[in-house]
Parts: structure tokens; C-alpha cells; sequence
């Protein structure tokens, strides 16, 4: 798997280049001033995370990923080569909870998306509690990553145009919390998380999380 890694690489990587132009040295350089951690990306479409594991590489990087997706063999010879973990998105999530911190403390970023779901129009969307559950079990830090331009991709497609896609990277920060939190405290630290998200968005872009994203944060500390 280590052998190949470097092959699929480079043919994901001509491919995504062919397809877009992508701008993410920002995300890169926050990637190699941290440590491993937990990267949270608003999820428009199925580009985001090739996209972050190629034009990161050679660090480990890897995501947490919806478990029907191996049921396409070609997905899953992809994401089986950069150890993606698969999540059920029924609710079993302690197994894959713990995936992620054995990957972290092996050295892996694991990129994940709140929402859980794609926009497709690019809006940020609700942020589900599990990242919060998944914050405070693996203790470790959260890096906000936030991207646009990726929803005109099947636009541009027809028009034989490549796609501008831009990240955006935050300041990383922890979830500071003792013990374990209520339903609204969840709600709460949910929304914080995602407004360091909507915070590195276009305005008309952020959803939801528009007046989050200019507030302070009370359980959220930066790093």
C-alpha cells in the first residue's frame, strides 16, 4: 500500500490539475506548521478530499469516509491506499471514532466534514455533534479548512473549463470542555466549530453559521 501511494498520487493529482486549478498553499503550510490533527472543511462535492490528500502528500493525510463508498471498487482501491476509515452514517460511529485517534497518534491529519452531507451550491449547511464527540474522545487539535468555487464544477465541465477551487485555512484550536457535554452544550460548540468554517467563507457563502462566524467563541481556545 505504501508503494503505491506515490503512484496513485500523481495520476489523482494530473487528473484534478486537468480538471481544476486549485489554490490551496495556505492549507499546505498550516498542514506543516501542526502537528497531526483534525481538519473540518465545508463539504460541497466528491472533489474535497482527493483534492486535500494529493496536494498534501507526502504527509499522511487522510479522511473519514461515508461506508458505501467501498461498495464502488474503484473508490475503494483509492481509499483503502490512503487508509481512509470508513463511517456508517446511521450512527455507528465508536469504532471509527477510534480509527481516527490511532491515526492521528500514527501520525495521520484526518480531514472530516461536519455537515456530513454535500451542498452542491457551495451554502454552508448544518454541522453535526459528532465532531464534537470525535474533538474531546481523540483530544487533539481542530485545523478549520474552507474552500468555494468547487460548486460550479459540473458547470465548467460542460464548458470544458477547469475550475477554480480556493482554501482557505484558520487558526487550529481546541474544544475546551471538562467532562461531557449536554445536548445544548453540543449545539453550542457545533455552531462554534462551524463559524471558524463560515468565518474563512464569502459571506453569501456561509449559511447558517453568518452571525457565528463574527462572534466569540466560548468554548473554543486557539493554539
Amino acid at each position: 500500500m505504501e508503494i503505491r501511494r506515490p503512484f496513485v498520487n500523481c495520476i489523482l493529482k494530473v487528473i484534478l490539475t486537468i480538471l481544476c486549478k486549485i489554490e490551496c498553499k495556505e492549507y499546505i503550510e498550516a498542514l506543516y506548521n501542526n502537528k497531526p490533527l483534525l481538519v473540518v472543511f465545508n463539504h460541497i462535492n466528491f472533489l474535497e478530499v482527493p483534492i486535500l490528500v494529493t496536494h498534501s502528500y507526502p504527509l499522511n493525510v487522510t479522511g473519514l469516509v461515508k461506508s458505501e463508498t467501498w461498495k464502488n471498487p474503484i473508490f475503494a482501491f483509492i481509499f483503502n491506499t490512503y487508509k481512509a476509515i470508513p463511517i456508517d452514517r446511521r450512527g455507528a460511529f465508536s469504532d471509527s471514532f477510534k480509527q481516527v485517534k490511532q491515526m492521528i497518534d500514527n501520525g495521520f491529519y484526518m480531514c472530516i466534514s461536519p455537515e456530513g452531507t454535500r451542498s452542491k451550491n457551495g451554502v454552508l449547511g448544518r454541522g453535526k455533534a459528532g465532531i464534537v464527540y470525535l474533538a474531546l474522545e481523540a483530544d487533539v487539535p481542530i485545523l478549520p479548512v474552507a474552500h468555494y468555487g468547487g460548486e460550479n464544477i459540473w458547470q465548467n465541465m460542460r464548458k470544458f473549463k477547469r475550475t477554480k477551487f480556493h482554501f482557505k485555512a484558520g487558526k487550529p484550536f481546541r474544544i475546551k470542555f471538562e467532562g461531557k457535554p449536554d445536548k445544548d452544550e453540543r449545539e453550542i460548540i457545533t455552531s462554534e466549530v462551524m463559524g471558524q468554517i463560515a468565518k474563512l467563507l464569502p459571506e453569501e457563502m456561509r449559511g447558517i453559521y453568518s452571525e457565528q462566524a463574527l462572534q466569540e467563541c466560548k468554548y473554543l481556545e486557539y493554539i
